[in-house]
């Protein structure tokens, strides 16, 4: 009597091929010409908040590709988003190495650190919340090393020294200046586009079809592992352009302020709010998000006369992120962009 054997594993083959990257390339390359006229047309104080939103964009954009896309929960997308801030930040100041070397060693290093991590967290079986804490513990881990070493001064962090005049190599301009703002722009236009393609990519298929079904795309041949981890990589790298944005930016950097738990929690809220795992989602989250500050601290300082209470009270804006992130949570599941798209459907 022959012994029944199982059917060879089918060879890895993309899902079924989704619709390609050009029309939203296209939306993209449409919305990024017509925003570019903006700082001719906002007051100059406003620049610190437009580039503050494409800050919180590109972060956005950044875990939703590892999280929305790839379904691997972080919360310690601080960990890269610091690797870029301070890589960029140590180069400049002690070296004075451009940052744009900066972003791309940075990026690199980023890379290199979500891959590492990934696989040791993947080959000892984490998942679901098990991961999403040891995404947690790596960030918390770089900055107990930031405070505690010399080479980054310790809880100090670095100031970047100013300049006089404008240097595009330094990444430095005077303040006020539109560079910021066409510079942020371009970034954040490049990290969206980097999300349309790998979306639209048959690696980024195979990430969905992992996401969706681990063990149906494991019998079917596709390599697990490798797509993952490569989702980390590209999630990580752009993580830490706006690590460089922010430092370039505001010009200084600390371990708190790179790798500290606010910073990963303002990438998951903007995605969550604007659409996890859409594609403007997160932009959409950004633009909601980044005047906050803003607005909560003009709020503060003259509230009219039935909010007189609040005058001169802080942690308003961490009080109304949680509203905005229950009222989304339990009204509009699918995020802002997601109710815009069903309203849009109807």
């Amino acid at each position: 009597m022959s012994t029944p054997t199982l059917p060879a594993a089918a060879p890895a083959t993309a899902p079924p091929r989704a619709a390609g990257p050009a029309r939203p390339l296209l939306v993209l390359a449409v919305l990024t010409v017509c925003l570019i006229p903006l700082p001719f047309l906002l007051p100059p104080a406003q620049e610190a908040v437009a580039v503050r939103i494409m800050i919180f964009a590109i972060m956005g954009v950044s875990w939703n590709i590892m999280s929305g896309f790839g379904g691997m929960f972080s919360f310690g997308h601080a960990a890269y988003f610091g690797i870029g801030a301070y890589t960029s930040a140590y180069l400049l100041v002690n070296h004075g190495v451009s940052p744009w070397i900066g972003m791309a060693a940075g990026a690199l290093l980023a890379a290199l650190f979500g891959v590492l991590t990934g696989y040791l967290s993947f080959r000892y079986r984490l998942r679901g919340a098990y991961f999403a804490l040891a995404t947690f513990a790596f960030a918390e881990m770089l900055r107990l090393i930031a405070v505690n070493s010399d080479l980054v001064n310790r809880s100090v962090g670095f100031n970047v020294p100013l300049i006089e005049g404008s240097s595009w190599w330094l990444l430095q301009f005077p303040v006020g200046s539109a560079n910021y703002y066409w510079v942020g722009l371009l970034l954040t236009a490049g990290a969206v586009a980097a999300s349309i393609c790998f979306l639209r990519s048959r690696t980024g298929r195979f990430v969905t079809a992992v996401r969706d079904d681990e063990s149906a795309a494991s019998s079917l041949g596709i390599p697990v592992m490798r797509y993952k981890l490569a989702t980390i990589a590209l999630s990580a790298a752009l993580t830490a352009v706006a690590g460089v944005l922010y430092v370039q930016y505001y010009l200084f950097v600390n371990p708190d302020l790179a790798f500290g738990n606010a910073v990963s929690i303002q990438a998951i809220v903007v995605a969550v709010i604007g659409g996890v795992g859409t594609i403007w989602g997160p932009a959409i989250g950004a633009v909601v998000l980044g005047p906050l500050n803003d607005i909560t601290a003009t709020l503060l300082r003259n509230p009219p006369e039935y909010l007189s209470f609040l005058a001169g009270r802080s942690g308003l804006d961490v009080i109304i992120y949680a509203l905005l992130l229950a009222v989304i949570i339990l009204v509009l599941p699918k995020g802002l962009y997601g109710w815009i798209r069903e309203r849009s459907r109807r």
